[in-house]
């Protein structure tokens, strides 16, 4: 199937698509098909019943830090439209729904008194998703640090891991019982590199030194949690992370090409990688970045190697890159050995600019089982941006991204082929919502949000894969 294309219908699909209980290289059966949001794109109400800002209220009201000066104030007002979302979930037929809690609306001060009123919307939500028959996958944290602890070093003092330790056991002894599926941190690059050295999310700083320490306190706080969770959680409950990858392919066969894809492939994916599985940071990683190691302490790497029950995986996209001379070239960010090729002649690309290769999922689920044996993987995210129209009514055509989740489900039916070990799929995201620094600019919905009146309209793409995970309940 090109990838340019328009999608085909979906009763005319291959098999492994189109459903059905004996499908040749198909889904097995309890695949947790859903969706996925984070608190601060969707909820809202951020000062509301207790909640106190967060890293990410700060950030959105310096000027020029997000598109034209918006902010997650109301969001999709998910904090007020809760039932109505999870009735729409049920209407997608959708098994599973990601979500994550915010930590400064239960414990506002980052440690230290609950606040009852916030943790009990997450309990409504858990018990609302169930009444509906919908699993909750819970993700403690989705980069939105408590502003009282930024004030206390944040991220940057081992503190911080410790206080993070410390909420997810206050989470899970409130929902564990009904609460399976639990997510530490959602892409620890994403915060540490990108709000500790490009400075384009909050807290919005700009050194690689800091974004190296900070990233080994995220890993130690997943550490942490993971032995807090398992000390609390029922047997059974499934606890990982969810990281974000790039496959990485080379532009040309040069030798200084062929070490780019090394060096980017140990700054975008091995720096985390790494660490989880095998209990060490690669060797080059920090030459790379030309900064000096973490502060490490004697047994951090054992606990951050702590064993999961999953690895989640988020991806977008691919890298394409091209070795260069480093003193003559422009290079990539922290990665002077190479850049990286934006735009490439005949290829797709979604409104956020990032090139549609379905492949990729493939390589990188195939690569993840070959290379550091999960027990198990679950795609957390994957979705596309597109410039959807509502014209009043109640659809919204986009084309576009049912091609792009028709493609990349038959890259998972391949993984699956390959014996890759696959419990679920993600769609990024349920609901149109607070895109980060690019504000309420880019659409990621199943479902369309008009912000003006909060209206949810369910758009094409979202009733293609109601139909398709119904199929495959057949």
């Amino acid at each position: 199937m090109s990838i340019t294309g328009r999608p085909q219908d979906h009763r005319s699909l291959p098999a492994s698509l189109a459903g059905g209980s004996d499908l040749a290289g198909g889904f097995p059966p309890g695949f947790l098909w859903g969706a996925a949001t984070s608190a601060y794109q969707i909820e809202g109400a951020v000062r509301e019943d207790g909640r106190a800002p967060s890293i990410w209220d700060r950030f959105v009201i310096r000027p020029g830090a997000i598109f034209q000066g918006q902010t997650g104030d109301v969001a999709a007002d998910h904090y007020h439209h809760m039932e109505e979302d999870v009735a729409l979930m049920a209407r997608l037929n959708l098994r599973a729904y990601r979500f994550s809690i915010a930590w400064p609306r239960v414990l506002p001060q980052g440690t230290g008194p609950v606040n009852e009123r916030g943790l009990a919307f997450y309990e409504r939500l858990v018990d609302t998703l169930l009444a509906r028959g919908i699993e909750p996958l819970v993700t403690l944290y989705h980069w939105d640090l408590p502003a009282a602890l930024e004030d206390r070093g944040g991220w940057l003092v081992r503190d911080t891991a410790q206080a993070f330790a410390e909420y997810a056991e206050v989470v899970a002894r409130r929902l564990g019982d009904r609460v399976r599926w639990w997510i530490t941190q959602n892409e620890p690059w994403c915060s540490s590199y990108l709000g500790y050295a490009l400075g384009i999310h909050a807290p919005g700083m700009h050194d690689k030194q800091l974004a190296v320490t900070v990233g080994h306190h995220i890993l130690l706080s997943h550490g942490l949690a993971t032995q807090r969770l398992r000390s609390v959680l029922p047997h059974g409950a499934q606890i990982g992370i969810a990281l974000d990858f790039y496959p990485v392919y080379a532009a040309d066969e040069r030798p200084e090409t062929l070490q780019a894809v090394e060096q980017a492939d140990t700054f975008r994916n091995r720096w985390f990688l790494d660490p989880l599985f095998r209990a060490e940071y690669p060797t080059s990683l920090f030459s790379v970045l030309g900064v000096a190691p973490p502060p490490v302490h004697a047994d951090d790497l054992a606990v951050i190697a702590t064993p999961l029950d999953f690895l989640g995986v988020n991806y977008y996209s691919r890298m394409l890159v091209r070795g260069v001379i480093a003193s003559s070239a422009a290079s990539s960010p922290g990665s002077p050995g190479y850049e990286v090729i934006e735009r490439i002649p005949g290829a797709a690309y979604t409104d956020m600019g990032w090139e549609i290769f379905p492949e990729g999922l493939e390589v990188i689920l195939t690569r993840l089982h070959r290379e550091y044996r999960p027990k198990a993987l679950l795609v957390t995210e994957n979705g596309a941006a597109f410039e959807d129209h509502w014209h009043g009514g109640d659809s919204v055509h986009d084309w576009q991204r049912i091609h792009y989740l028709q493609t990349h489900i038959e890259a998972l039916s391949r993984a699956l082929a390959q014996q890759v070990p696959l419990k679920g799929y993600m769609v990024w995201s349920l609901l149109d919502n607070f895109e980060w620094a690019f504000g309420y600019s880019k659409r990621f919905g199943l479902v369309y949000v008009d912000y003006s009146t909060q209206r949810r309209i369910v758009k094409d793409s979202g009733r293609w894969y109601a139909s398709f995970i119904a199929a495959q309940r057949r």
